[in-house]
């Protein structure tokens, strides 16, 4: 009986390779793998999640802090800019910064070890390089900053710099010059020069940046491009528009809008703020009314247009967008869940996909695509 005769590639029809050739390179090239990273402050721990290209949400794994017993009031991340390295600040004591290694083939996460923060920090990132991590108190009144280990832990505070009332965010430039950090209660943003050789700040020149009184600055981000950063005001639903200057750390406003609903007479309280990676649109979230806001940004101008109002979770104190800008996932702290949204690539409109079961309280999200 004569055996059948066995094909290689090289005899496949043209067709049949060119199939055989993709699946190949589909294989061993690969589709980025993008994850996003929960941080849950009741559960003391962090829910990783996979996102596919239709933006569905597969589980992955809970990562518990490890040593740490009592929740605290959020739980901020940060992600090294190596994406090797996650970082969660818990704000009960003894306040910590707990690290992840974040496995480049499976997205989940090792703990490493934890280090020391100077207090409750209700915002944690790293500088540019990744070799320092700057942190904001909210009660402490004050910022730090801390080496990062080549092991991946954070080390002893190196500077603690007291500030006006409530710091909320602290945030590098662009390109590591500068550092700006916001007094909620003081109703002003503090700049910083930033030497990222020896890992010092010193007051810049300004120091101070103010804003309206009783406007509550928050948290803020620059436009990918660098022209501009994006001010959101917790107090009165404040989304400001600024003109930046990389050379001297200069910020002059240009705009001035809302990210309160049409018809809002409420309390505002409003919470975090994020621009699309591809730098089209901008997003805001509000907590009195559980809704996100999208807005178009003006390429030009770098002023923003209102596109919409959209509900979503439960006092949404955290989201972020994906590296495609194509989904947003927006966490609800009273709803212990996830929304994740598409965004439509012509308007910034956001259209609800699915919600999702977190851990407890979640505040943070983080998104990381891994090769």
């Amino acid at each position: 009986m004569s055996r059948p005769t066995r094909r290689t590639a090289l005899q496949l029809p043209l067709a049949a390779c060119a199939v055989v050739l993709a699946t190949h390179l589909g294989a061993s090239a690969g589709m980025a793998d993008t994850f996003a990273y929960v941080g849950n402050a009741d559960s003391n721990d962090i829910s990783v999640f996979r996102i596919d290209d239709k933006g569905e949400m597969s589980p992955v794994q809970t990562a518990p802090f490890a040593g740490i017993e009592k929740p605290g009031s959020s739980t901020p991340l940060a992600v090294t800019p190596d994406h090797r390295v996650l970082i969660a600040g818990v704000r009960s004591q003894p306040f910590s910064a707990v690290s992840f290694a974040i496995d480049q083939k499976t997205g989940t996460l090792k703990h490493i070890g934890n280090g020391p923060l100077a207090d409750s920090m209700a915002y944690v990132m790293t500088d540019r390089t990744g070799k320092f991590v700057l942190s904001a108190s909210y009660g402490g009144n004050k910022v730090a900053l801390n080496p990062l280990l080549d092991t991946g832990v954070v080390g002893e505070p190196k500077q603690v710099i007291p500030t006006g009332l409530n710091a909320h965010a602290f945030i590098p430039s662009p390109d590591n010059r500068f550092a700006f950090a916001t007094n909620l209660g003081s109703d002003q943003v503090l700049a910083f020069a930033f030497n990222a050789a020896t890992g010092e700040l010193t007051p810049s020149d300004p120091p101070v940046h103010k804003v309206p009184e009783k406007s509550g600055p928050r948290h803020f981000v620059f436009h990918p491009n660098g022209k501009y950063v994006y001010l959101i005001h917790e107090l009165n639903g404040d989304v400001a528009a600024f003109s930046y200057d990389a050379k001297t750390g200069g910020w002059s406003e240009i705009q001035r809008t809302t990210a309160l609903p049409e018809g809002f007479t409420g309390k505002p309280w409003a919470a975090d703020i994020h621009v699309a990676p591809d730098g089209r649109f901008l997003y805001a979230s509000e907590r009195t009314t559980n809704t996100l806001t999208a807005y178009k940004i003006d390429p030009a101008s770098g002023k923003l247009a209102t596109v919409g109002t959209v509900p979503t979770e439960k006092q949404p104190r955290g989201f972020n967008i994906d590296p495609t800008s194509r989904y947003l996932a927006a966490v609800g702290e009273l709803s212990d869940g996830m929304s994740v949204y598409a965004i439509d690539q012509a308007s910034g409109a956001l259209t609800k996909l699915k919600s999702y079961p977190t851990g407890k309280k979640p505040n943070w999200v983080e998104f990381v695509t891994l090769p």
